[in-house]
C-alpha cells in the first residue's frame, strides 16, 4: 500500500467547524481525520454528548480518527505545570478518543522552566511514567511527538523516554517538518527511532532566519525532504497513517486573530493535492 492511499490531516487546519473539516477531507478523497480542536475548543474540553455527535458525523461520512491531539507536555505546558492537570487532561482526552474510535493520544515532553538539564530530565521521566501508567489503565497509547519538550530533538532522549516508561502504551509520532523548524537532522532522528513510530505528521518548512520563525511551505518546497522521509518510513515497514499539518493558514502555537475560512480551506486543499502529486511522481513513495 502506498503513502498516497493512507493520507489524512489535522482537521482544524482545514476548517473550524467539524462539518467543514469532514467536507474538505472527503473532497480530497481521504478517509483519515485527526482531531485537535472543534469550533476552537480542544478535544479534551468538548462535552461528551458533543463528541458522540461528532463521532457519528465522521463515521457517517466514511472517515476514521487515527489520533486525538492532547495538550499534554506541549508548548503551553512547561515542566512546572502541575502533573494533576496533565492527568485530568489525559482522562478527558482518553474518554473522547474511545468515543471517536481511536486509541492514540498525541503528547509532548514538557518544555523546560528554569531547571538544570538533569533536573528537567528527571522531572520529565517521572511524570511520563505516571502518565503511561494512567494510559495503561485507560487503554490508550501515548504518542510522543518530536516537537516541544525534553525528548523532542534528540533520538537518544526519545529512546530513553521509551526505555524508562517500559510500556507498549508509549510510542512515537514523527513530524517530518519539525526537524527543520527546531534545527536538527530529520533523517538521522528518524533512522534511530523509526521502529517506534506509530503515526506521522507531514509538513514542510525552511529554517528560521536569525531569531525568527521557520517559514512553512507547500510540500516539496522546503527543506524537510518530505518525499524522502516518507520513503524512509515505508522502507522500514511503517504501515500507519500520514496526516498533513500544513501550518500555512493556521499556526496553533502563535496566538493571533481569526483566520479567513476561505483561506484555510483553499490552502489546505492545495496542500493536499500538491502532496498527492509529490508522492505519486516517478520514484516517489
Amino acid at each position: 500500500m502506498t503513502a498516497s492511499s493512507r493520507l489524512g490531516g489535522i482537521g482544524d487546519e482545514a476548517a473550524v467547524r467539524v462539518e467543514d473539516q469532514v467536507k474538505v477531507h472527503r473532497e480530497l478523497g481521504w478517509r483519515w481525520l485527526e482531531l485537535r480542536t472543534v469550533d476552537g475548543v480542544a478535544v479534551g474540553d468538548l462535552d461528551l454528548a458533543r463528541v458522540e455527535r461528532i463521532a457519528e458525523l465522521i463515521s457517517a461520512a466514511g472517515l476514521s480518527v487515527p489520533c486525538v491531539d492532547s495538550r499534554i507536555g506541549n508548548w503551553s505546558r512547561p515542566i512546572d505545570t502541575p502533573l494533576a492537570l496533565e492527568l485530568v487532561e489525559l482522562d478527558a482526552v482518553a474518554a473522547r478518543a474511545h468515543l471517536l474510535g481511536s486509541r492514540y493520544v498525541r503528547i509532548m515532553s514538557f518544555p523546560n522552566a528554569s531547571m538544570s538539564d538533569s533536573e528537567w530530565a528527571a522531572a520529565v521521566l517521572d511524570r511520563m511514567r505516571a502518565l503511561v501508567r494512567r494510559a495503561e489503565d485507560l487503554d490508550v497509547v501515548l504518542l510522543h511527538e518530536n516537537c516541544s519538550g525534553w525528548a523532542a530533538s534528540s533520538p537518544e532522549r526519545a529512546l530513553r523516554l521509551l526505555a524508562e516508561a517500559d510500556s507498549s502504551h508509549l510510542r512515537l509520532l514523527f513530524d517530518v517538518g519539525n526537524p527543520v523548524a527546531h534545527g536538527y537532522n530529520g533523517s538521522s532522528y528518524l533512522a534511530r527511532t523509526i521502529d517506534w513510530v506509530h503515526h506521522v505528521h507531514l509538513k514542510d518548512a525552511l529554517p528560521p532566519s536569525g531569531d525568527g520563525e521557520p517559514v512553512f511551505t507547500m510540500p516539496g518546497e522546503g527543506a524537510a525532504g518530505v518525499a524522502d522521509r516518507v520513503a524512509q518510513l515505508l522502507r522500514a515497514g511503517y504501515d500507519g497513517v500520514f496526516c498533513i499539518e500544513p501550518h500555512l493558514a493556521v499556526l496553533p502555537h502563535l496566538r493571533g486573530g481569526s483566520v479567513d475560512p476561505g483561506l484555510m480551506r483553499e490552502s489546505y486543499l492545495e496542500y493536499g493535492r500538491r502532496l498527492q502529486a509529490l508522492l505519486s511522481s516517478p520514484g516517489a513513495a
